[in-house]
């Protein structure tokens, strides 16, 4: 105590923290790569993103599928620290923990911000019944998981009719916010499922806020300031792991918009996701895929339509673990693998999912973006807007692919040639060293450089 209050606690002069965040689309590995990075850390860390994330980590030949939960709780009796940044169905984070703990994992380390917003039955409806209109005619869907992701951050935005965890344990003031949120968003719901053809039946506030309230006092023991408490293992040394959900190429400002997420996904997103920031970063692992994959709508220049990308998607089970959607496939992009690297000031790259291009023939990646058509000009910018850059075409370059398998591979020298040789023209093309590269789900199946 200092004058009768409590003393400042700052991050430490020397970073000792870490980031893991996509490079790509999503789905590019990173549950595993925080689960291989969190031996090494202190605690862990999700600064972005709700449920619409998924997660995959196969610890011993089981897999287990996380949204909410940072993929740190894998390892016993580390902190998985889920940040103010992230939007919190709480419906969905109770069965997540109750799935673990059936398993026998660990989830006594958990916490969760007080100042984390709330996903609704409201957000979830709005969500479904937007997605629902924008299918119509001629408009696209953005192609969201319908998980009431978008509409919970624009509620925090707009403030007026947003609910925070904290807001759960004040049952008082929980009622006041429902009834609100409901006097703003029941209308506007039950018109846009008219609208989109949709029968919508909008919950009364009295039996939502009943139910959040539920749900809060199950939570209440890891309800708490996740700020003071990310500074005060900082200021003690510790090494704390920041988790990034979705990716990039995602990002509400730096992807692809609007078929994007609501959340910011760069590393740049750590310090409103949290309130640490980032000079206590000593690294940024991005991770990225050898090849590239997207779920829902939006472009993707190198995506394939043939029979090589279905061998890929099987080869590699390419299939959403939030929502079962196959995703799309198409060789790497390395152009926007390079933007992704020099948004996030990326330290090293976590290369995964190598193993499922051995027997696939010549490897592509593309290298640059033609603009108007055959004979248009060639650059090698990545291009951060939906409409523009699904007017590109790739420019390619061949590489000798693999036929031998690579899953027990455990050292770069494992590699046959034209595998390692690619990894080499992966780091000369981004700029950056690859310092991990995975050769197979498990956490033995990993090579680190």
């Amino acid at each position: 105590m200092v004058g009768g209050m409590t003393a400042h606690i700052g991050p430490a002069g020397d970073p000792r923290s870490s980031a893991v965040v996509g490079l790509q689309w999503g789905d590019e590995g990173k549950g595993k790569v925080v689960d291989l990075l969190a031996a090494e850390h202190d605690a862990v860390a999700r600064f972005n993103g709700g449920a619409n994330a998924g997660h995959s980590v196969v610890v011993g030949g089981t897999r287990f599928s996380l949204h909410l939960i940072p993929s740190g709780i894998l390892h016993p009796g580390k902190p998985a620290i889920v940040g103010n940044g992230v939007v919190v169905d709480p419906e969905r984070l109770l069965e997540e923990i109750d799935g673990l703990a059936a398993r026998g994992v660990d989830a006594s380390g958990l916490v969760v911000s007080d100042r984390a917003h709330v996903v609704t039955p409201y957000h979830k409806l709005e969500d479904q019944v937007r997605e629902e209109l924008l299918s119509k005619g001629s408009t696209e869907q953005i192609g969201t998981t319908r998980r009431g992701i978008g509409p919970a951050y624009a509620d925090k935005a707009q403030r007026s009719s947003a609910i925070r965890v904290g807001d759960l344990l004040d049952v008082a003031l929980l009622r006041e916010r429902v009834e609100r949120s409901w006097t703003f968003k029941a209308e506007a719901i039950a018109d846009l499922g008219a609208r989109a053809g949709v029968t919508v039946e909008v919950p009364p506030p009295s039996a939502v806020a009943a139910r959040l309230a539920e749900l809060g006092e199950r939570l209440r023991p890891r309800i708490t300031d996740t700020t003071y408490l990310l500074h005060g293992l900082i200021a003690q040394g510790k090494r704390v792991l920041f988790e990034g959900a979705n990716a990039t190429l995602l990002d509400v400002d730096h992807g692809t918009y609007p078929f994007v997420t609501a959340s910011s996904c760069a590393a740049s997103g750590i310090g409103p996701g949290t309130g640490v920031p980032e000079r206590c970063l000593r690294q940024v692992v991005g991770v990225m895929k050898a090849y590239s994959t997207r779920v829902g709508r939006g472009p993707m220049p190198t995506e394939l339509h043939d029979e090589r990308g279905n061998r890929i998607r099987e080869r590699g089970r390419e299939y959403g673990t939030t929502t079962g959607r196959p995703r799309r496939v198409g060789w790497l992009d390395l152009v926007a693998v390079r933007y992704s690297a020099m948004v996030n000031g990326a330290t090293s790259l976590a290369l995964t999912m190598l193993d499922v291009l051995a027997g696939m023939g010549p490897i592509r990646a593309c290298v640059a973006y033609r603009t108007g058509g055959g004979g248009g000009a060639a650059t090698d910018r990545f291009v951060p807007d939906g409409v523009r850059l699904g007017r590109v075409e790739p420019v390619y370059e061949e590489l000798p692919g693999f036929e031998a398998e690579i899953a027990g591979a455990r050292t770069i020298a494992d590699l046959p040639e034209p595998a390692a040789a690619f990894v080499r023209r992966i780091e000369e093309f981004v700029g950056v060293r690859v310092g991990l590269v995975s050769v197979g789900p498990g956490r033995e199946q990993t090579i680190r450089v």
